[in-house]
Parts: C-alpha cells; structure tokens; sequence
C-alpha cells in the first residue's frame, strides 16, 4: 500500500545522478525559507536545475523545503527494481498519493487512490512502457490506480486490470483534473479512498 511517510526517507538505494526531470515536469510551491515564497507551475524548467548535472542549490542555501522531502518512487526503490531512471524513462512517479473521485449518474462519487505518473508531454506514451505497466498491475491489485499527468491540468485516469471489470487496462479522459489541493485536503481524501478500497 501507498505510504505518506517512511522512516527512511530520501536513503534509497538510488541517486539523481544527472537526472533532472522532476525538476521540469512537477510543480512546487515553496513559501518556507525563500524570500517571498517561490512557485514553479508544472511543465516549467527550474530555475535551479542544471541539465546533466542536477541541482545547483541542491543541500545549499535556497533549496526549497519542498523539494527536500520529496523524492521521486524510482529514487526510494521501493518496489521500482525494473524501473529505468525517469530521464531515460520519460516519467516520474510521484511519491505524494493522491487520489480521484469517480462518480456516475446512478451512484454515489468514490475517491479512488491513485499514483501519480508525471509522464514527459515530449513522450505521450512513456506510460506505456511495460516495467510501469507491470508496476501499476501491482499497485491496481491493492486497490490503487494511476492518474496520467502531463501538467496541472492535463491528465487521465489510468484504471488497472486488477480493478476493471473485464481485467483490462482502462483510460478515462473525460474527466476534470481538480485544482491543486492543500496538504490538508490531499490527506483527507486519501485517507477516505484507502477506507473505501
């Protein structure tokens, strides 16, 4: 199951090495020890990154508080042995749970876990790639499934096999993506979607 924190956080067996991407394709928003707070929207390059060499304020002065409790699921290792490096793989998989709420004419809305893929929009298909398939199988079996995110506002729902139906791989892309949700807000529904699964 998704974790929100583990006790050995950002000690994986993995480093960044000259990988940078979540540093392009995620977005933080950091009001802790910069002055006037710093944003960067998703899809835009850091203006801290620095191509095949990672971070220049990395563990330095400036780094956003955002950014040192976050580490992508490939760099903890934690079931991603079979998992390429984002930058050759063209996606990060986010480590923050998130989740989705489904909803039908005839039923009640359901939030729904998901794991987010911030996939590279230069690369549409990366999550096609059959190691993130297999993983998503895997996380499909314990109820989670994925949400597909080329931006903030640009993403569809990814249902595994193991939660359809007819044990297919299903995409839903024409729902909304919500706005972005405060910690707060993110716990809740997460912890309201691991209830119902």
């Amino acid at each position: 199951m998704t974790t929100l924190y583990d006790e050995k956080w950002g000690q994986g067996p993995r480093t960044c090495g000259g990988c940078t991407l979540c540093c392009r394709l995620l977005p933080v928003h950091h009001d802790g020890d910069m002055p006037g707070g710093w944003h960067k929207a998703a899809g835009e390059r850091c203006r801290h990154q620095r191509t095949g060499k990672g971070c220049a304020v990395y563990r330095k002065a400036g780094f956003p508080t955002a950014c040192v409790y976050w580490n992508c699921r490939w760099l903890t290792g934690i079931d991603t042995a079979e998992l390429r490096r984002p930058d050759r793989a063209h996606y990060v998989l986010d480590v923050v749970p998130d989740y989705v709420t489904l909803s039908a004419d005839d039923l009640t809305p359901t939030k729904i876990e998901v794991v987010q893929v911030w996939c590279d929009p230069k690369y549409p298909d990366a999550h096609k790639d059959p190691a993130l398939r297999a993983y998503l199988a895997r996380r499909g079996e314990e109820g989670v499934a994925a949400l597909i995110r080329y931006s903030s506002g640009d993403a569809f729902f990814l249902c595994p096999p193991a939660m359809s139906s007819d044990g297919q791989w299903h995409e839903r892309h024409d729902g909304q993506v919500e706005p972005d949700r405060t910690a707060e807000e993110m716990v809740a529904g997460v912890a309201e979607a691991r209830g119902q699964t």
